[in-house]
């Protein structure tokens, strides 16, 4: 597994200047579903030949009753205890505050490794005064860094990995699938990777006080190789008022982050839940390939309709998902879940799949003579042509004379031409409108 690296601290010191420097690109939220907040941002990241996963956490302000900068406490301190080594980032312009002698005194009691990095630190040679101030946080030689003009991050990436564990993956398979298996607590996530294994593997742990993220479980068959990403996870314990349910929903976020196909697994004997749509909803809002697994379909009495019935409902729930496909299996028997395997790497081809920008056109000119596109005013939409920018999930960019026009109907009538043409089952399809100008045609 890949070392996790976790950066903290007060807000606006600069951590996500930071975290888009190291990443190398800017990583931003587009849209917002309804009811999930994303509050932890993931990047793979590398340095020197190792790889290791980013984590961008939200500010903590540690004493605050404030219900939004408390949840971002709740979720910076779920990225400690998951994390392998942790960056505290301060601010040189500001001192030591009182909050930064909070959270130094959070990550020692986390027992965790710590890099302290001092930011804004702006010019080169030596570091003004204050910096020196940072050694009373007790936390070691400080670094320091300019996150907005990259000055001292490789010395800070230096001090990261010299700290990873020594028995740490970092190496990067290219050609694993990342399957991340989300879904309810008991919904059988843990118990379709152990019938997948062929072992019951042990996932609880007793170390009280710690939550993992997720738990990664490397499989290969027939020259295909896997990456299961179990957010059965550990339970937080002992604080009574952190419901389950939250925590599942931010280890499932977490790990479709990570993942390159989402098995949202939904428990056959309860239907579909609230929480089901909202994990489901975060991977779709993340572009990534979804098979939706109806579980313990041993144990559900049925008749002729069961099935039909329960599509029609999955389908109408998750309108906004037509593309996903739909498997019934029981985990624990193992029923259909072979053929789990073979539609997870359909699925993922479908996900990564390119086609030529000859085959698109071809495909929008037929879709615009068999459909007149919409006008207004006299005015109507033209269509130039298209191209795909990118895999993973598929995008393509469409030059129009008015994007305007091009209406959310029009572009599902788009999408499903190209699907019907190339397939692209399981994965979401996204589309950049660009305007060109008369003088630019």
């Amino acid at each position: 597994m890949k070392p996790l690296v976790a950066i903290v601290g007060r807000p606006n010191v600069g951590k996500s200047t930071l975290f888009n420097k190291i990443s190398g690109e800017r990583i931003s939220i587009v849209e917002d579903i309804p009811g999930v907040t994303r509050d932890r941002i993931y990047s793979d990241a590398s340095w020197l030949d190792k790889n290791f996963t980013l984590v961008d956490t939200g500010g903590i302000e540690p004493n605050s009753k404030d219900e939004i900068l408390s949840k971002m406490r709740e979720q910076a301190q779920l990225a400690i205890d998951m994390a392998d080594v942790v960056v505290m980032m301060v601010n040189v312009k500001e001192g030591v505050t009182a909050n930064d002698h909070e959270v130094a005194q959070m990550l020692m009691k986390a027992k965790k490794k710590i890099v302290l990095a001092v930011n804004k630190v702006d010019n080169p040679g030596e570091p003004p005064l204050e910096f020196y101030e940072f050694y009373n946080l007790g936390l070691g030689d400080p670094v320091a860094i300019s996150s907005v003009n990259g000055l001292g991050i490789g010395d800070l990436l230096d001090e990261i990995t010299d700290l990873f564990p020594p028995d740490a993956d970092l190496s990067e398979d290219e050609d694993e699938i990342k399957v991340a298996v989300i879904g309810r607590p008991n919904a059988g996530k843990s118990s379709l990777i152990n019938k997948i294994m062929g072992e019951e593997r042990v996932i609880v742990s007793n170390i009280a006080g710690t939550t993992r993220d997720a738990i990664d479980t490397h499989y290969e068959k027939n020259g295909d190789k896997f990456l299961f990403i179990d957010t059965a996870g550990m339970r937080k314990r002992g604080k009574v008022d952190e419901s389950i349910e939250r925590y599942s929903v931010i280890r499932s976020l977490a790990a479709i982050d990570r993942s390159d196909v989402c098995v949202i697994m939904i428990d056959g004997t309860e239907g579909i839940a609230e929480q089901d749509t909202k994990i489901a909803g975060y991977a779709d809002n993340q572009g990534k390939a979804c098979i939706f697994v109806i579980n313990k379909w041993d144990i559900v009495e049925k008749n002729d309709k069961t099935m039909n019935e329960f599509k029609r409902r999955l389908r109408e729930v998750f309108a906004f998902m037509s593309y996903a496909s739909m498997m019934f299996i029981s985990a624990k028997t193992g029923q259909r879940v072979d053929r789990l395997l073979e539609e997870i790497k359909k699925v993922n081809e479908q996900h990564k799949r390119r086609i030529t920008t000859g085959m698109l056109n071809d495909v929008i000119n037929e879709a615009v003579n068999k459909q007149q596109p919409p006008s207004d005013k006299g005015k109507r939409l033209r269509i130039y042509y298209g191209t795909q920018a990118s895999v993973a999930p598929p995008t393509f960019v469409l030059f129009v004379n008015d994007k305007n026009l091009f209406h959310f109907s029009y572009r599902r009538f788009i999408e499903n031409q190209i699907r019907e043409n190339f397939g692209f089952e399981g994965t979401p399809i996204r589309f950049i409108i660009r305007e060109r100008r008369k003088k630019d045609q």
